[in-house]
């Protein structure tokens, strides 16, 4: 295994099935990856994807006999190995959380509630449970079906959270950056949904398409969106704002580039003034 850094998310580099080490700049220490979607598929395509080969779709069926043995095996290198020392720089060399994230949207996996309890179990087994946490990256467009709920409900009572995507508040701009026709307020009722039963940040990734920032109007109906948290005080944890650190794979990778660390600040700035707690990860 090649040594790991914020750049490098290569879900093979464990050479497993479904669990994989990254060393993440907005967890802040090493996270282990669940994914779901080993065939690369998915039923967005965000356009800053860093996943290879992307497609639409869902996931083959998960063995989760196999997903424990991994999760247990990686566990148990970190915790009695010297996975940590020989892998991870200095500064990083904590395990955060576990994060079901991956390839693909992992909530479209029906064994997604089984998959959350199994998580769980292993966590207890290695005295783990509330230490860490267990985070849910999502796009949230599955959150109105049953299965899912009652997946969120499981991490609720594992003290786990939701990162909830959502970055852009208009249609158009989600067609642009996410590749998907999802209504702007159907999706703002599916974030009250995960709010109202797991703890749930807004996570928003924010870059420069063909050299231009995202546009006031953009902005605007993003900063509206959550001025409409505020004021009907959705339990919203608060809002992850991030910028590019790795390069897409998606065929509009050279139509991408990083903002400004000023800029992103700013908006951060202006989400605070509206009364939310915000993480800016250029």
């Amino acid at each position: 295994m090649s040594s790991l850094s914020t750049r490098n998310h290569d879900r093979d580099v464990a050479g497993l099935t479904y669990v994989y080490p990254v060393v993440s700049r907005r967890s802040g220490g090493v996270s282990l990856g669940i994914n779901l979607n080993p065939n690369n598929a998915c039923n967005w395509g965000c356009i800053y994807c860093q996943v290879p080969n992307l497609k639409r779709g869902g996931p083959p069926a998960i063995d989760l006999a196999l997903l424990e043995v991994e999760l247990q095996q990686m566990l148990g290198v970190i915790q009695h190995g010297d996975f940590l020392a020989d892998q991870v720089a200095e500064d990083m060399r904590q395990l955060t959380d576990i994060a079901l994230s991956g390839n693909g949207e992992p909530t479209s996996a029906p064994e997604f509630p089984a998959v959350v309890a199994l998580i769980g179990r292993v966590l207890t087994e290695f005295n783990l449970l509330g230490v860490i946490k267990l985070r849910l990256i999502t796009n949230g467009s599955l959150l109105g079906r049953p299965y899912v709920q009652n997946g969120l409900r499981t991490m609720a009572e594992c003290a786990g959270e939701v990162w909830f995507k959502f970055d852009r508040a208009t249609r158009a701009g989600q067609r642009l950056v996410n590749a998907t026709e999802c209504d702007p307020e159907q999706h703002y009722q599916r974030l009250k949904i995960a709010a109202a039963l797991c703890p749930t940040w807004v996570q928003t990734c924010m870059f420069a398409l063909d050299g231009k920032e995202p546009s006031s109007g953009e902005v605007d109906a993003w900063l509206g969106l959550l001025t409409r948290v505020v004021r009907e005080a959705v339990p919203l944890q608060g809002v992850l704002l991030y910028g590019l650190a790795r390069p897409s794979l998606q065929a509009q990778e050279a139509r991408l580039s990083a903002l400004p660390e000023a800029w992103l600040q700013g908006l951060g700035q202006r989400v605070e003034a509206l009364g939310l707690g915000v993480r800016v990860s250029p």
